[in-house]
């Protein structure tokens, strides 16, 4: 991952119409939860209400069809008719957030209606025992089962309509049109079918979770190589300032002859006192070090005799810029004098570290783009400002031309190590600035 790709998209965005599509094709596929309504994670309210005002047109459709249907066309009973179009349909609103109790319900229903019709006086030549309006209710349950519940839920579903439909095949009146086996094979299309959209959203719901989950895993390991690679070079810098107490704690006795007997003590207390930070420190950064051969930031140092290099400070800087504009960059350096000497070494490495990012960034992202470094400081802290234009016209960024993702991540870690800011984005140029703070007082010592 590019270190300024961060913010970039990775696919282009589709047109405005092909958006309100995709968008509710992807609702459509969102497997909803337990005890959550259909569509309840849908980006806009009037998706969100969309099975509330389907569910109602079916039953303020359904419901009269119904009792006309069982009055004039089978002659059932004006009480029956009622009362079975009320429990055939209203159920159906049910099913928005409770789909499996509102096909328990329907179901019994209409077998109950089926039984009833088993009397009416004109059933025969009329479909029986599910009556149309029956079917088209039970395959809008079927959708909404389909959509929420898992597939041997479905399974049990579709097994028990048709299971029903066997058992009343044996009271099938004379004359009728059986519409069991239609039934059964409708709503198994029904349940394959939306019950295979909702696997397709478990499916894509699970690869983007586990895309979410190695994308923070990435910058988890990403933020942590890069603190390993910091404590490494503070170790080397620290160690020499521990090793320099060590050698003049114990040589004060020699150098300062004459010395009272507690000030003897107080030496040699403080020079046992270093040894023994020193020791630990090397100790818990054992870890951190893979080869004795290798120097502080795991490379073999130049003469292989594992003694860490000398780190780099803002002293190097002048040579780094050579370095870059010899690559063919053109870097332009303002560098204050002494900054050198008023830096601490944490803030010395950090600068001269963030600088050399940031050169290798413009070098990568924007060939050929003017730059401008400078490194300035005063009595309280060292700014340090790197801006570049846009790349030039003559050269070309290559596609695969891509950090390791570390840049970034390692400019946040120097500068919040030595308890300074960091600015960073892109400007309206095209160019690029990169504006770091480094105090020049031990702020994290004080704040902790």
């Amino acid at each position: 991952m590019s270190d300024r790709d961060e913010a970039r998209p990775r696919t282009p965005a589709p047109a405005k119409g092909d958006r309100a599509p995709m968008r509710f094709t992807v609702v459509l596929r969102t497997p909803a939860r337990a005890a959550e309504p259909l569509f309840a994670r849908a980006p806009k309210a009037w998706q969100r209400m969309l099975p509330y005002v389907v569910a109602g047109i079916f039953v303020l459709s359904l419901l009269p069809a119904t009792i006309a249907v069982l009055t004039n066309d089978y002659k059932a009973g004006g009480g029956w008719a009622g009362a079975l179009g009320v429990v055939q349909t209203v159920p159906l609103l049910l099913a928005v957030t409770r789909p499996l109790a509102a096909w328990a319900l329907i179901l019994v229903a209409d077998t109950v209606g089926a039984v009833v019709l088993t009397h009416a006086d004109q059933v025969a030549g009329h479909a029986w025992p599910w009556t149309p309006m029956c079917i088209v209710g039970y395959l809008a349950l079927m959708i909404c089962l389909g959509l929420r519940e898992s597939i041997r839920t479905l399974i049990g579903v579709w097994l028990v309509t048709g299971a029903v439909g066997v058992v009343l095949g044996f009271f099938e009146p004379d004359g009728v049109t059986t519409t069991a086996a239609l039934l059964f094979v409708l709503s198994g299309s029904f349940l394959a079918v939306t019950g295979a959209l909702r696997g397709i959203g478990d499916a894509q719901q699970r690869v983007a979770e586990q895309e979410s989950i190695s994308e923070a895993e990435r910058a988890r390991r990403t933020l942590l190589e890069e603190r390993a690679r910091i404590a490494r070079e503070l170790h080397d810098v620290v160690a020499h300032h521990m090793s320099v107490i060590t050698v003049q704690a114990d040589s004060a006795p020699y150098r300062l002859p004459g010395m009272p007997e507690p000030v003897q003590e107080e030496f040699a207390a403080i020079a046992a006192s270093a040894r023994e930070s020193l020791g630990e420190m090397r100790r818990l950064l054992t870890v951190l070090r893979s080869d004795r051969a290798n120097g502080g930031d795991g490379t073999p140092t130049p003469d292989g005799t594992g003694a860490p290099a000398p780190q780099p400070g803002i002293g190097r800087i002048q040579q780094l810029v050579e370095a870059t504009v010899r690559a063919g960059q053109p870097v332009e350096l303002s560098l204050a004098a002494g900054a050198e000497r008023a830096a601490p070494p944490a803030v010395d490495l950090s600068a001269y570290r963030i600088v050399q990012e940031a050169l290798a960034n413009v070098v990568r992202h924007a060939p050929g783009a003017r730059t401008r470094v400078s490194v300035r400081h005063d009595a309280g802290e060292v700014l340090v400002l790197v801006v570049n234009g846009p790349a030039a016209r003559d050269t070309a960024v290559e596609p695969g031309a891509s950090g390791t993702g570390h840049g970034l991540v390692g400019m946040r870690e120097r500068v919040r190590l030595t308890g300074g800011t960091l600015d960073t984005g892109p400007l309206p140029d095209g160019g690029f600035r990169v504006a770091a703070r480094l105090p020049l007082n031990d702020t994290t010592e004080e704040a902790s």
